[in-house]
């Protein structure tokens, strides 16, 4: 469960962040953005969450924490960061 967890989670954050990756690609050109701006603007988002599931997830389900319990606290430390880090749209 860890390691499928683990590979499709780096899976995942690779073909967000890469700037070559295909669905980086089409979403920029989809919505008229430059490129390599769309790019910088995901990189915070994606390395968050990557953050996020490492520190509350990967680490402690190693060491033996249940994925339920694991989950739950990546959930708490992720709606914090949006609370207390994320901006109103209309700023």
């Amino acid at each position: 469960l860890g390691s499928t967890s683990a590979g499709l989670a780096v899976a995942v954050f690779g073909d967000h962040c890469s700037p070559i990756s295909d669905t980086t690609v089409l979403s920029s050109i989809a919505s008229a953005a430059d490129h390599v701006d769309h790019t910088k603007t995901q990189a915070p988002y994606a390395l968050a969450v990557a953050g996020v599931s490492i520190v509350c997830g990967t680490l402690p389900f190693g060491f033996g924490l249940p994925a339920a319990v694991c989950w739950v606290i990546g959930l708490i430390a992720l709606v914090l960061i949006v609370r207390f880090l994320g901006t109103s749209p209309e700023a």
